[in-house]
């Protein structure tokens, strides 16, 4: 997922470069919210792994 996060980042910035605004804006949007849940699920499996099991 984090993979997904840095290959729309990348297209962001090159769309920027560019001059498509729109596209750049979407594009760092799609790789904001990937990043989040990418974060969000690496603290949890972590928090999950530090339980000791039963």
């Amino acid at each position: 997922m984090l993979h997904y996060a840095i290959v729309f980042l990348v297209i962001a910035l090159i769309a920027a470069v560019l001059g498509f605004g729109g596209i750049a804006g979407a594009a760092a949007g799609i790789a904001k919210v990937l990043f989040l849940i990418f974060l969000v699920l690496f603290i949890a499996s972590l928090i999950m792994g530090r339980k000791p099991r039963a």
